[in-house]
C-alpha cells in the first residue's frame, strides 16, 4: 500500500499537470470543431450555399460515427490499446479530416451533386464544396470523438477517488475556451485575409501544437504504468465484445445516453446557427454577433469546475442534471419570443444557457464512471458519444431545412467586399421551439435517471471524493 501511495497519480502536482496537458489538446480540438460557426453567412455567400447546405456540412461531423459505428470501434480501440496510442491516432485522423475540409472550403470543388435519400428530394442539387467539406468534417469527427472519450478515460484514471468531477469539469471547460476562440477569431481572420478557409488552416496549426503537448502526456502516463506495475497494481481487464452487451443491459446507462443526446442537440447545433440568429433577431453586425455566443463557453469555463467541485464534495449529480435541463428549456423558450429582441436580453440568455451548459456535463460524465467499471469505460463513453452524434448529425440538417422551408421572411441588400449581395432573412422562432422541445425531453430522462439511481444504489447523489 505504501508503494501505491507514492505512485505518480497520488502526487497532486503530477495529476494536475497531466490534466493541463490533456486539456490543452482538447482546447485545440474544440477550436477546430467550431471554427466555421461564425461564418455561416460568409459560406453561403462565398460558396453559393443555402442554409440547408450549411446544415448538411455541419451534419457531416456525425456521418461516419453514426452510420459506420466508428465511435463504438473507437471505444473498443481505446479499451484495447489504451489512452496513449488511441489519443495519437485520433489527432492524426482529425488533421486528415480537417485538411479535406480546408481544401473543399478553399473553393477547389465546383458544380453540384443531386442528393436524394430514397424518394426524399429535400436536398435537391447540393454544391460539391458542401458535400466534400462535410466529408472532411466527418473524418475529423471520427478523430474528435475518439479523442474526447480518450481524454475522459485519461482523466478518470488519474483522478478516480479524488477530485474526479472537478477534473472532468476543468477538462471540459478548457475545451470551451477553444469554442469561445472559435466564436471570436474566425471573422477577424476572414476580414484580414478575405479567405473563408483561413480559420481552418489556423486551427490545424493549433492542433499540431496540441499533438506535441499530448506526446508529453504519454511520457508521464507510461511512467505511471511502470510505477503501478512495480507496485503490484492489477492491470485493467482486457476488452471483450461481451462488454458491449453488459453495458447495453444497464438502464441507467441508457438514461444518461439519451439525456446526453437531447441536451447537446439543443446546445451545439444552436451554437452553429447562433451568430446568424443574433445578427437577424438582434440587429447587430456579423463581427460583434460572434462575441455573444462566445459568452456561452466562457461562462461554462468558469462554472463547470465550480459545479464539478460541488458534486465531488456534496454529490447530487442527478439533481444537477435536472436543474441544467430546466434552464435549457427556459432559455430556448425565451429566445423563441419575437418581441424579446433587446440586445441585453440576448447576453443574459446566453449567460443563462452557459449555466445549464455547466451543470449537466459537470455531473453527467463523472456519473458514467460510477455505473460502469473502468475497464469498460472507454466503450461506454463511445456508445454514449455515438448516440450523441446521431443528434449532432441530424439536428443541424433539420434546423437548416426548417429555416429554408418555413422561416424565410425576405431578403436584404448588403455590401460584401465591394459587391451588393441579397442575403436571406430568417425568423428563428420555430428552430428555438425545436431546441426547447429537446430540453423538455431531457428533463424527463434526468428524472428517470434519478429514480434508477435510488433503486440501484449507484451513488450518483453521493460525493465523489472518498474520505
Amino acid at each position: 500500500m505504501d508503494n501505491i501511495r507514492k505512485s505518480l497519480r497520488d502526487s497532486k502536482s503530477a495529476r494536475w499537470f497531466v490534466l493541463v496537458l490533456v486539456s490543452f489538446t482538447m482546447m485545440c480540438m474544440y477550436y477546430l470543431t467550431d471554427a466555421m460557426a461564425p461564418l455561416q453567412q460568409n459560406l453561403q455567400t462565398n460558396l453559393n450555399w443555402t442554409a440547408t447546405d450549411y446544415g448538411l456540412f455541419t451534419s457531416g461531423y456525425g456521418w461516419f460515427n453514426v452510420f459506420l459505428l466508428m465511435l463504438v470501434f473507437g471505444g473498443m480501440i481505446l479499451d484495447k490499446l489504451g489512452t496513449r496510442i488511441t489519443g495519437i491516432l485520433a489527432i492524426f485522423i482529425m488533421l486528415v479530416g480537417a485538411g479535406i475540409k480546408y481544401w473543399a472550403i478553399s473553393g477547389h470543388f465546383s458544380g453540384m451533386y443531386h442528393l436524394n435519400i430514397g424518394s426524399w428530394q429535400a436536398l435537391g442539387d447540393t454544391p460539391k464544396s458542401a458535400v466534400m467539406a462535410g466529408l472532411g468534417f466527418g473524418i475529423f469527427g471520427v478523430g474528435c470523438e475518439m479523442f474526447g472519450i480518450t481524454a475522459n478515460k485519461a482523466v478518470v484514471r488519474w483522478f478516480k477517488g479524488k477530485e474526479m468531477a472537478l477534473a472532468i469539469g476543468l477538462n471540459t471547460s478548457t475545451g470551451r475556451i477553444g469554442t469561445a476562440l472559435a466564436m471570436f477569431t474566425p471573422l477577424p481572420l476572414y476580414n484580414l485575409t478575405k479567405n473563408v478557409s483561413t480559420p481552418v488552416l489556423v486551427a490545424m496549426l493549433l492542433l499540431g501544437l496540441g499533438l506535441l503537448v499530448f506526446l508529453f502526456f504519454t511520457v508521464l502516463d507510461r511512467k505511471l504504468d511502470k510505477e503501478e506495475s512495480d507496485a503490484g497494481v492489477e492491470k485493467e481487464e482486457e476488452f471483450k465484445f461481451s462488454d458491449i452487451g453488459d453495458i447495453a443491459k444497464n438502464r441507467a446507462f441508457w438514461f444518461i445516453a439519451i439525456l446526453c443526446v437531447l441536451f447537446y442537440s439543443a446546445v451545439f447545433p444552436f451554437i452553429k446557427f447562433a451568430t446568424n440568429l443574433i445578427v437577424q433577431k438582434f440587429s447587430v453586425t456579423d463581427t460583434f454577433a460572434g462575441y455573444i455566443p462566445a459568452l456561452l463557453p466562457f461562462s461554462a469555463l468558469l462554472l463547470t469546475p465550480l459545479f464539478g467541485g460541488i458534486s465531488d464534495k456534496k454529490g447530487k449529480a442527478a439533481s444537477i442534471m435536472v436543474m441544467g435541463s430546466i434552464l435549457l428549456v427556459i432559455v430556448h423558450l425565451l429566445f423563441s419570443i419575437p418581441s424579446l429582441n433587446s440586445f441585453p436580453i440576448a447576453i443574459g440568455l446566453v449567460l443563462l444557457l452557459g449555466i445549464a451548459f455547466s451543470l449537466v456535463p459537470s455531473a453527467m460524465w463523472p456519473s458514467v464512471a460510477k455505473i460502469i467499471p473502468i475497464s469498460k469505460l472507454g466503450t461506454a463513453y463511445a456508445m454514449i458519444f455515438w448516440v450523441q452524434n446521431i443528434g449532432l448529425m441530424l439536428v443541424p440538417l433539420l434546423i437548416g431545412s426548417v429555416l429554408d422551408k418555413y422561416c424565410i421572411i425576405g431578403t436584404v441588400s448588403k455590401m460584401v467586399d465591394g459587391k451588393e449581395l441579397q442575403l436571406t432573412q430568417y425568423n428563428y422562432t420555430l428552430p428555438m421551439l425545436i431546441f426547447a422541445f429537446f430540453g423538455f425531453l431531457a428533463i424527463g430522462f434526468a428524472y428517470l435517471l434519478k429514480f434508477e439511481d435510488r433503486k440501484m444504489g449507484y451513488g450518483l447523489e453521493k460525493p465523489n471524493i472518498k474520505e
